[in-house]
């Protein structure tokens, strides 16, 4: 027997704004009686980007500036029409990237 679920990665830059989206979509998929296991935290990634602070003379002088990715997944297990209607009207902030698969 196969089990019908969907899963939904989120992504986002500010993990504060990241955790208060993925608790209103726990909350509003719960609501309509469907499993969810979740928000699981995957790991985080880092990138650094180094910049010469100085065009000629300050060769050794250097910058580094970083970005931070923080992603979440969420698993709904035995999701009904109900739960994807309950998704398509949840509002997610502007930082919020989400997939849906």
């Amino acid at each position: 027997m196969t089990q019908e679920r969907l899963r939904i990665k989120l992504r986002a830059y500010d993990h504060r704004l990241l955790d208060a989206s993925a608790t209103d979509i726990v909350r509003g998929v719960m609501r309509t009686g469907a499993h969810v296991a979740g928000p699981i935290p995957l790991p985080t990634r880092r990138s650094v980007i180094t910049v010469l602070r100085g065009p000629h003379v300050d060769k050794k002088s250097r910058e580094q500036f970083e970005v931070r990715v923080h992603s979440r997944l969420i698993e709904i297990r035995e999701p009904n029409e109900q739960t994807t209607e309950a998704l398509r009207q949840l509002d997610v902030p502007a930082g919020v990237d989400v997939e849906v698969k």
